[in-house]
């Protein structure tokens, strides 16, 4: 940091508290050359999440999409709402701690897919039939097969 009056870099902090609600720290600065002092603001740089659709376009992270595709294929399931949102912050947990700034809808819908394997088999089926867009009946019995081999074993 430099004095913004004489450039020496020769600075202490007088005085820190929090600023706008929290989200920065407001620094009152004293340049130890020509005493003069001035106030700077600390942000945390926050880049938003962003999804790749299926058709290559990008758009800002949503949780409520998440949340509305879980809901429906949770509708009239015995699922609690602790458990639907238990879920959909595991997912989110899982998308922002990959540590990438872009995540693809088939990442997050196979990451959503396995929750709810092991949450609710009915829920699971429900949401891949949509989401991996079954186009007929053979399609969804061959997934249910995959899911009742997988309980046998």
């Amino acid at each position: 940091m430099k004095c913004p009056f004489c450039s020496s870099d020769n600075i202490r902090v007088i005085d820190s508290r929090p600023a706008e609600e929290h989200n920065a720290i407001r620094r009152r600065r004293q340049c130890e050359v020509c005493h003069r002092r001035f106030t700077t603001y600390e942000k945390i740089e926050t880049i938003p999440l962003m999804v790749v659709k299926k058709d290559d376009t990008r758009q800002a992270y949503d949780r409520d999409k998440i949340e509305a595709g879980v809901l429906l294929a949770c509708h009239k399931r015995p699922i609690s709402t602790q458990d639907i949102n238990r879920l959909v912050d595991e997912v989110e947990n899982e998308a922002f701690n990959s540590e990438e700034k872009e995540i693809t809808t088939r990442r997050i819908g196979n990451l959503v897919m396995d929750k709810l394997k092991e949450l609710d088999e009915v829920a699971y089926v429900r949401f891949s039939s949509v989401y991996r867009e079954f186009k007929d009946v053979n399609t969804f019995l061959k997934e249910l097969e995959k899911l009742y081999k997988g309980r046998k074993e």
